[in-house]
């Protein structure tokens, strides 16, 4: 069997194309040893030409085969009787370089003819694959169009039956209008909440800093430390509303204020769910818009770092937020953009929208101020976040503030208070917020004992102690220090985060049974540093008065552990 016929099977050719190219041709070949060109009878070459030559006939055609030969110089060579000089013209042709010139001997013709086989193989299947998928791509676009087709009488129909409303539609649609009608009166903590900044009691020197700080040409992203209900993000609002006034503002007048929660945003690695950064809606898993799913095109959903775009960025509670969102967070802070992902984007599909193009390819803009509050301390944050902001401290409010409060929100209600019921709220609570909603409680308990008499509302201390009963409240600080001192009773101070209280001390000593070995008796409870303070004092004590303590017995209780 030939060389190409292991290849190709035979085809049936018409004498008009063999004609055109394939001549009757003697079997030749080159001595060895005078390189003289010999008539030799050597059947299988021949054969393998000729059907070098008809395939080329098949793949070009016989006209254009003849054309392509005169432009390569190889006219003559295939016309030639000599089998060396035909198997140099297919070179020329199959290869299309007019500058062969080395007319192969008999042992170069078997390899040649064999890589010339192999390599119109690979044409002619390259071929054929794109015949069949230039088929299969033309039945494709015939079944999309009459998708096409189906989804635009669908359309239709769906169009000119929603003109048709059942019964039960109108009903519902008739109940809804009536909902929407009905408006309840705002509550009462957004009536009491501070419109001013003169309304935030207590944080004088905080709210001056964060006007400094945003109403500059070039705002600084912020972190506000300080106990919880002191008037954090109010403030922040506020004075985000000053700056949007000022002539060297950044700021637009309609400058977002976008309100969010630590504590509510988890990082997701996914990419799937992300409210702070933005997600992407995939076509297959979360299932984008129904006409981008139908073309496998995801879609984007930018997050609340671009809906803060030109405003704040206020996180609450950012303390809680994870570390992965944080450092996430930080680049988009660098970068001022938040960038998207995914596996099924293809930016060279000419169905893609260009909005999500742009999306993908320069990312969503999110060029915003970060203000960050929290609750904990400093040392809970990300550091790298922290070096990037300026940090304000809000101040604890004092029982004075508080009362201060309780009467602003009062006059605000048109309620009148006895005495001592603003003093008595402040003996409960140091939280501004905290104050408001005992207030309103005894609010509401006033209007129903007044019998609902809006214009003459009455606060009395019993209404508040009826709240303290039924919200079992306690009084945040139970004890005072009285005017006189007494010998083994002293009040320490005790701090945890931006809260202190009083702790009630009490010691008394005796001689010792045996000098030289007393001791001091410590309940272990109240912790190792309220142990070291006893240490402490008791060498306060021997420098004082010269009195070894070791010749006493010392009992020291500090109350409530």
């Amino acid at each position: 069997m030939s060389i190409f016929s292991r290849f190709f099977k035979s085809k049936k050719k018409s004498r008009t194309t063999k004609a055109a190219v394939k001549l009757q041709q003697p079997a030749i070949s080159i001595d060895k040893n005078t390189d003289d060109v010999q008539k030799i009878d050597i059947e299988p070459i021949d054969h393998d030409i000729n059907a070098l030559y008809d395939i080329l006939v098949d793949i070009e055609g016989a006209d254009q085969l003849v054309l392509k030969a005169g432009k390569l110089e190889a006219l003559s060579l295939i016309r030639s009787t000599i089998r060396n000089e035909r198997v140099l013209g297919l070179q020329k042709i199959v290869y299309e370089n007019p500058t062969l010139d080395k007319i192969p001997t008999n042992d170069e013709m078997p390899i040649l003819l064999k890589e010339m086989t192999d390599y119109l193989a690979n044409i002619m299947a390259r071929r054929s694959f794109e015949d069949e998928l230039e088929k299969r791509i033309a039945l494709k676009m015939e079944e999309n169009h009459q998708d096409y087709i189906n989804d635009v009488k669908k359309q239709i129909l769906k169009e000119e039956s929603s003109a048709k409303e059942s019964t039960q539609s109108l009903e519902k649609l008739k109940d809804l209008e009536a909902k929407n009608k009905i408006h309840l009166t705002k509550s009462i903590m957004e009536l009491l909440r501070p419109q001013d900044l003169s309304e935030i009691i207590g944080q004088e020197r905080a709210i001056k800093a964060l006007k400094a700080k945003l109403s500059s040409p070039y705002p600084q992203h912020l972190i506000l430390y300080g106990p919880p209900g002191v008037g954090k993000t109010t403030a922040a609002r506020l004075v985000l509303q000053e700056a949007c006034l000022q002539p060297h503002t950044p700021f637009n007048t309609d400058a977002p204020f976008v309100e969010t929660d630590g504590t509510t945003l988890r990082y997701d690695p996914r990419g799937i769910t992300n409210p702070l950064l933005g997600s992407v809606h995939d076509p297959i898993y979360q299932g984008a818009r129904r006409d981008l799913a139908d073309s496998g095109i995801p879609e984007p959903k930018p997050g609340l770092v671009t809906d803060a775009h030109g405003g704040i960025l206020f996180i609450d509670e950012i303390g809680e937020l994870d570390d992965m969102l944080q450092n996430e967070l930080l680049k988009v802070l660098e970068d001022k953009r938040a960038y998207f992902d995914s596996a099924y984007f293809e930016p060279n599909d000419p169905n893609v929208p260009e909005y999500i193009k742009k999306l993908f390819t320069e990312g969503a803009p999110a060029d915003f101020v970060l203000i960050g509050a929290t609750t904990r301390d400093n040392y809970y944050l990300n550091p790298a976040l922290r070096s990037r902001c300026a940090e304000i401290y809000f101040e604890p409010l004092t029982p004075k503030h508080i009362e201060t409060i309780v009467l602003n929100a009062a006059n605000k209600l048109n309620a009148k208070l006895d005495d001592n019921v603003a003093k008595i709220i402040s003996e409960y609570t140091i939280e501004g917020r905290k104050a408001i909603n005992i207030l309103a409680d005894a609010y509401s308990n006033a209007l129903a004992r007044q019998q609902n008499d809006m214009n003459n509302i009455s606060i009395t201390a019993e209404d508040i102690y009826t709240v303290a009963q039924v919200s079992r409240l306690t009084p945040f600080v139970t004890k005072k220090a009285s005017a006189t001192s007494e010998i083994g009773k002293i009040f320490g101070l005790g701090v945890t985060g931006f809260i202190g209280s009083v702790i009630e001390i009490e010691a008394i000593a005796f001689k010792a049974n045996e000098k030289g070995k007393g001791t001091i008796r410590f309940n272990q409870t109240a912790g190792s540093m309220a142990q070291d303070s006893v240490f402490n004092a008791a060498a306060v004590v021997r420098k004082l008065t010269n009195e070894d303590i070791h010749d006493y017995d010392i009992h020291i209780n500090i109350i409530g552990g």
